[in-house]
């Protein structure tokens, strides 16, 4: 894995980290799995806790790079989840 690989699988990481347990577009999602499996279960714990979703999206992050073998797509959309990380980070401080 080159440096610029691993730079852009951890900007993506961090973004669908986010995405999956902050984001308001993914409430839904959160919701639904706090129905299903009730407010204190594990499932429940694991899609509000980026502590704990961050590992499962860099296993999926480092299984995709393996398996695309770091194509032109995988850094598109690496590159694009990054940016959107970095962008809203930037926000925060600026505003």
């Amino acid at each position: 894995m080159h440096l610029a690989e691993f730079l852009l699988s951890l900007g993506a990481t961090c973004r669908l980290t986010r995405f999956l347990t902050k984001d308001t577009l993914a409430a839904g999602f959160r919701i639904w799995i706090a129905n299903r499996f009730g407010d204190d279960s594990k499932p429940s714990y694991l899609v509000s806790c980026s502590w704990c979703t961050s590992i499962w999206v860099a296993a999926a992050m480092t299984a995709l790079m393996q398996w695309t073998g770091g194509s032109l797509a995988f850094h598109l959309a690496t590159t694009a989840l990054s940016l959107s990380y970095v962008a809203g980070l930037a926000s925060r401080w600026l505003d």
